[in-house]
C-alpha cells in the first residue's frame, strides 16, 4: 500500500510538471489582464526565422535585434541572443533551394544586454535564412528586423521584416499569381525533425487546387522557398494564401516583387477574428488596396471605417464589405487618406460574426517613381510591442484607438543607439475613434540605429500600432511599414499547488 501510494505521489509531481511546462510555453494569454490565481512571468525562451533577405546583386541588408532592458527573465541568468546562418540543402520545389542551420557558424547579430540594439550587416546575393533563439534575461520581448534596400531590377526598394515566431497556421491576404507579380512564400523550419506544410491558395471564386502545394516536406533547421504561380495556372491577383503545418512547426514570410511598384515583404496577418485593424496608412499614400478573406463557413459582412486624426468617417462608396465564405473579396480605397495619416478598421455589419482577415497592399509616388509595402491585419499592443530598427530621419509611428469612446495612453521609449546615445521616453493620448501619427522619440545623442517600444499605460482603451521607415533612394519613395503586435515578452502562469485528496478518493 505504502508503495502504491509512493508511486501515485511521483505521478502526481510528475503531472504537475508537465503542466507547469505547458503553461510557461502558451503561445497565448489574457493581453488586457491577469486571471486570478494566475501570474504573468516573463519569458524564458524565444526563437525567431528570418527568411534569405533578397537574391539581387545590388542589395544591402541590416539585421537589428534587441530585447526591452527591464523585463527580467531566469534570476543570475544574463542569458545569450543570435541568429545562426544557414547552409545549402536539398531543393524542395523546383524553383529555390532549401537550407539547413550551421550550428557552428558564428552567430548574426548577438545581443550582450537588455536595453541596446545589436546590427549586422550583408551585401550577399546568396545571403541565408537565420534561424535564432534567445534565453534568459535576452529572451522576453526579443526582436530582430532585417532591412534591405535593393537598388535596381525586380523588387526594388525598400523591404523590411520583423523574423517571425515559429508557428503551425498562417495568413496571407494579399499574395498574388499574376503576371506582374513575383511571390514567393519562405518556410523554415527550426526543430531537429521535418515539418509537413500544406499551401491553400484562395481567390475571388474559391480555393484554387493545386497538388504541388500539398506534403511539402521541409527538412529539419531548413529554410524552402515556394514560387506562388507553381501552385496554380489560372493567373490571380487580390489572392490569400492559407499556410498550415500537418507535422511540426515553421516560420512563414511572403516576399512580393511587383514589375512597376517595387517589392517588399507581406507578413502574415492576425489570426480570422469579426473584426480587424490595419494601422498606419501613410498620409501621402497614392494608392490604397483592401484584400480580405472569409476562411469559414459563413458569409462575412464588413463595416468599413477610415479612422482619421479626427474620428472615424466611411470611406466614400464603401460603407460595407461582403466576403463569400472561402472566398476573397477586395475593394480599390485609392487615395483615401487624403493627406493625413490613417488606419482601417473593420467591423461586424447587419449582426455578422463570421471571422476573416485582411491586408492592405500601400503605395506612394506616382508614374515610375512608386513604390509599394503591406499592412496585414494586426493584434492589439498588449503589454508591450517593439520595432527593432529605426534610423535618425524617415521614421513615423502611427497608434490608433479603435473603438470609439475609448481613449488610449501610451508611453513610447527610444532605446539607446546601437553605437551610443541616451534613452527617451513619451507619453502620447489616442482619443477613441482615432489616428495619431507622430514622428517617434530618438535617444539624447543618438548613434547608429535604436529601438522603439510602446507600452499601453494600466486601463487604457486598446491601441494598435505600425511603424513607417522611409528611406528614398534618388528620386523613388522607398519605404516599408511593420505592424507592431504584442512582442510576447511574458506569458500568464495559473499558480499552482499540491492537492493530495485526489489519493484518497
Amino acid at each position: 500500500m505504502k508503495r502504491t501510494i509512493m508511486s501515485l505521489i511521483g505521478a502526481a509531481a510528475a503531472l504537475g510538471a508537465v503542466t507547469g511546462v505547458a503553461a510557461v510555453a502558451a503561445p497565448d494569454g489574457p493581453r488586457d489582464g491577469t486571471a486570478k490565481g494566475a501570474s504573468r512571468l516573463p519569458v524564458e525562451r524565444s526563437a525567431l526565422l528570418c527568411p534569405p533577405p533578397t537574391s539581387s546583386e545590388v542589395g544591402d541588408t541590416t539585421y537589428t535585434a534587441f530585447t526591452p532592458k527591464g523585463t527580467g527573465g531566469k534570476t543570475g541568468t544574463q542569458g545569450t541572443a543570435g541568429l545562426l546562418p544557414a547552409r545549402p540543402g536539398k531543393q524542395q520545389d523546383g524553383k529555390g533551394g532549401g537550407t539547413g542551420a550551421q550550428p557552428d557558424a558564428r552567430p548574426v547579430a548577438p545581443l550582450k544586454q537588455p536595453g541596446t540594439p545589436a546590427t549586422a550587416t550583408t551585401d550577399r546575393a546568396d545571403a541565408p535564412a537565420l534561424i535564432g533563439a534567445a534565453d534568459g534575461a535576452l529572451a522576453p520581448g526579443w526582436t530582430v528586423q532585417q532591412t534591405t534596400s535593393v537598388a535596381a531590377g525586380g523588387g526594388r526598394g525598400l523591404l523590411g521584416l520583423t523574423c517571425a515566431a515559429p508557428d503551425t497556421d498562417f495568413w496571407f491576404p494579399g499574395v498574388s499569381t499574376a503576371k506582374d507579380r513575383q511571390d514567393y512564400v519562405h518556410l523554415t523550419n527550426p526543430d531537429s525533425t521535418p515539418a509537413v506544410v500544406d499551401l491553400d491558395l484562395r481567390g475571388k471564386d474559391g480555393a484554387l487546387r493545386s497538388a504541388s502545394g500539398e506534403n511539402i516536406t521541409v527538412p529539419p533547421h531548413a529554410t524552402v522557398p515556394v514560387l506562388l504561380s507553381t501552385l496554380t495556372g489560372t493567373p490571380t491577383p487580390d489572392a490569400a494564401l492559407h499556410v498550415i503545418a500537418r507535422e511540426g512547426r515553421v516560420g512563414a514570410s511572403v516576399q512580393a516583387a511587383d514589375a512597376k511598384l517595387g517589392g517588399d515583404w507581406l507578413p502574415a496577418a492576425a489570426d480570422p477574428a469579426s473584426g480587424l485593424v490595419l494601422p498606419g496608412i501613410p498620409a501621402d499614400a497614392t494608392a490604397v488596396h483592401l484584400v480580405a478573406v472569409a476562411p469559414g463557413r459563413s458569409d462575412a459582412d464588413l463595416k468599413v471605417q477610415l479612422a482619421t486624426p479626427n474620428g472615424l468617417i466611411t470611406p466614400a462608396g464603401l460603407e460595407t464589405l461582403h466576403v463569400r465564405s472561402g472566398m476573397t473579396a477586395s475593394a480599390d480605397l485609392k487615395d483615401l487618406t487624403k493627406g493625413e495619416a490613417g488606419s482601417l478598421v473593420l467591423t461586424p455589419a447587419d449582426g455578422s460574426t463570421a471571422p476573416v482577415t485582411a491586408a492592405l497592399q500601400v503605395v506612394r509616388g506616382k508614374g515610375d517613381k512608386q513604390e509599394m509595402a503591406f499592412i496585414p491585419a494586426t493584434r492589439p499592443v498588449g503589454q508591450r510591442a517593439t520595432a527593432a530598427d529605426n534610423r535618425d530621419k524617415g521614421g513615423t509611428l502611427s497608434l490608433v484607438a479603435p473603438e470609439k469612446g475609448r481613449d488610449a495612453k501610451v508611453t513610447v521609449t527610444a532605446s539607446a543607439g546601437s553605437e551610443g546615445g541616451t534613452p527617451v521616453s513619451k507619453t502620447y493620448t489616442v482619443k477613441g475613434g482615432s489616428t495619431l501619427a507622430v514622428e517617434p522619440p530618438r535617444p539624447q545623442g543618438l548613434k547608429g540605429s535604436y529601438a522603439l517600444t510602446v507600452e499601453p499605460a494600466a486601463g487604457s482603451g486598446p491601441v494598435h500600432a505600425a511603424r513607417t521607415l522611409a528611406l528614398p533612394q534618388g528620386g523613388l519613395p522607398a519605404f516599408t511599414i511593420q505592424t507592431l503586435p504584442d512582442d510576447r515578452g511574458t506569458v500568464v502562469v495559473p499558480t499552482a499547488s499540491e492537492d493530495l485528496s485526489l489519493l484518497t478518493q
